[in-house]
């Protein structure tokens, strides 16, 4: 998928430049033309000769050499897409605000191709709230932010910011130049998991969902093209974000926050996440001594997510929802569909083998406005997941 296509790869001041090198093999040899620039800093960590050799292209390096005073104009408008990777961050903040002492610098500020930036550093700098703050500018401005991994290090740490590798780099471009994809250009938010209701600093009114059913419906979402934000309660399996948005949330009035802000931008949402319809009056802010034999608990109702979406969406949006009921299922879904001014409900069973909470496989029903009513078999969520989605792109997106 890469044949043809022109990449302008930047490297800047990192020990992860030497992944670099492997890169710019793997993306010459899928077909793609790439041209490299480096930060001054960048040519410490690998040589222009090693890139130059193999991108068989002269290096960029220098914003005032005589050949490359406009270039930071033309690179831009040349390329398919402009690769940061690995992104520092020192180039992070002078990124976000704009600062323009480098060609790599000038270049971007003068992109009109698509921007994308792999990180890469030590974990505490990862964790700093500068470098948080940066990189939601950058998302701000359009970039795509490719996530880090957990690992080794290179001040000898294990944690976050490790740079992706060089096959996942490239996988990442192929998935944005690919034009085909369904969804391409469509924006989707989906909830997954539960929520947790505070009691106390350590206990909490909650359910047994595991998110895996939402996480594999957001997968499957960005398979097809779509741009996708996963706004998650407390999961209960592992999840690698691999180009996915990921909002982490606890509690309902979070979800609900989280939600509000993402669905505006929304082409789609799929409410899959089981959110507590009733949460503590009161959060006791020390732990509940046990005293009595009873103990009462005043609750008062959750504000309704789905609701508030199917109330706001303005037209072209698509707003899905999921429903899990234990008796008089079908109608119970269909009412849903109703007042939540749904367009879609995924209706689960806890009757049915193989459905429910925490397994790998579901089964589902899917009830449509217009009467449509679609079942299937008890399969992989992963499975399920595809024909959620196949169902939402032949209905709304066909």
């Amino acid at each position: 998928m890469l044949e043809g296509k022109k990449i302008l790869l930047g490297i800047t001041g990192s020990i992860a430049a030497y992944k670099s090198v492997h890169l710019v093999r793997l993306l010459v040899k899928g077909g793609a033309e790439v041209r490299v620039m480096m930060t001054p800093s960048a040519q410490d960590f690998v040589t222009p000769l090693t890139l130059s050799t193999l991108s068989k292209n002269p290096v960029l390096r220098d914003l005032f050499d005589e050949q490359s005073w406009s270039n930071h104009v033309m690179l831009g408008r040349w390329a398919d897409i402009m690769l940061i990777a690995p992104l520092s961050c020192n180039t992070l903040a002078k990124m976000a605000h704009g600062q323009c002492d480098n060609l790599l610098l000038a270049t971007y500020l003068s992109a009109t191709c698509p921007v994308m930036v792999a990180p890469a550093m030590d974990e505490d700098m990862w964790h700093h709230p500068s470098t948080a703050n940066n990189l939601r500018l950058l998302e701000s401005f359009g970039n795509i932010v490719i996530p880090v991994a957990k690992g080794e290090l290179a001040s000898g740490l294990f944690g976050d910011g490790r740079m992706a590798e060089p096959e996942q780099l490239v996988r990442f471009l192929e998935e944005k130049l690919s034009s085909t994809k369904p969804l391409s250009g469509r924006k989707a938010l989906v909830t997954a998991g539960p929520t947790y209701e505070a009691i106390d600093p350590v206990r909490f009114i909650g359910n047994h969902s595991s998110g895996k059913m939402g996480i594999a419906i957001a997968k499957e979402l960005y398979r097809q093209g779509a741009e996708v934000t996963l706004v998650a309660g407390p999961l209960r399996t592992n999840f690698r974000a691999d180009g996915i948005r990921l909002v982490s949330v606890t509690s309902a009035a979070e979800m609900y926050e989280a939600c509000q802000q993402a669905f505006g931008s929304a082409d789609l949402a799929v409410m899959s996440a089981a959110v507590a319809d009733y949460t503590p009056v009161v959060k006791a802010q020390e732990k509940i001594k046990k005293k009595e034999d009873h103990f009462n608990l005043e609750l008062t109702r959750t504000k309704d997510i789905l609701k508030s979406l199917g109330e706001k969406k303005k037209a072209g949006q698509i707003v899905v929802g999921f429903a899990l009921e234990t008796t008089d299922e079908r109608n119970y879904a269909l009412g849903k569909l109703e007042a939540k001014n749904a367009d879609m409900i995924v209706l689960n069973s806890l009757n049915d083998a193989g459905a429910g909470f925490g397994g790998d496989t579901n089964k589902v029903t899917i009830f449509q406005r217009g009467g449509k009513e679609l079942r299937f078999d008890t399969k992989t969520k992963e499975e399920v997941a595809r024909d959620i989605v196949d169902t939402i792109i032949s209905s709304y997106y066909a």
